[in-house]
């Protein structure tokens, strides 16, 4: 599948990607993608964030690929029943550990647990060794009973312009390699 033959959802996590996060840098690039805006980015509310997804995956016209970051990956996951939009796969990276009580803010708890299911559709699931957000173990249990092929990503941090990622050459070769594999 090529960029134009997909409608590719952008996914950002908590406070939101900022114009160096490599979701923005995306977004930029790719021609037929286009970022999910929430209404509050410091005070999510697993409700509304899933409803906004959903809003944007059913007006998709071609198949659609997702591409979440962090508090992105669980909004994404949750939306997934009410998506009526075909999906041609998902690009999962530095999902945060939502059923940790130590997660802070803790507020993110609300996006937990994330449903167990394999995904009816490819998944890329991307880990860094040390984020803060999530212990290693932790993402490749989920990836695992996602069915989701898991990428190490080495000691990364959370895989944002934070830790160094702002443009993400390596994240953005594994994406046109995932794509490019992908049925229309």
């Amino acid at each position: 599948m090529k960029v134009k033959d997909a409608d590719i959802l952008i996914i950002p996590g908590y406070t939101n990607s900022g114009p160096d996060h490599w979701q923005s840098r995306w977004e930029q690039r790719l021609s037929t993608a286009r970022r999910i805006e929430q209404e509050e980015w410091v005070k999510p509310v697993r409700e509304d964030w899933t409803d906004t997804v959903v809003a944007a995956a059913n007006q998709a016209e071609r198949p659609l690929v997702l591409v979440a970051h962090s508090l992105g990956v669980p909004t994404a996951i949750h939306a997934l029943p009410r998506i009526k939009s075909r999906i041609a796969g998902a690009f999962f990276v530095a999902p945060p550990d939502v059923a940790n009580p130590d997660i802070r803010p803790k507020h993110l708890m609300t996006f937990g647990p994330y449903p167990r299911d394999p995904l009816p559709f490819p998944s890329v699931l991307i880990a860094s060794r040390n984020d803060p957000y999530c212990d290693y173990d932790v993402a490749e249990d989920i990836a695992a009973a996602w069915g989701s092929l898991f990428i190490d990503a080495g000691e990364a941090g959370h895989l944002n312009s934070d830790s160094g990622h702002g443009p993400w050459p390596e994240g953005s070769m594994v994406f046109a390699q995932f794509l490019s594999r992908l049925e229309g």
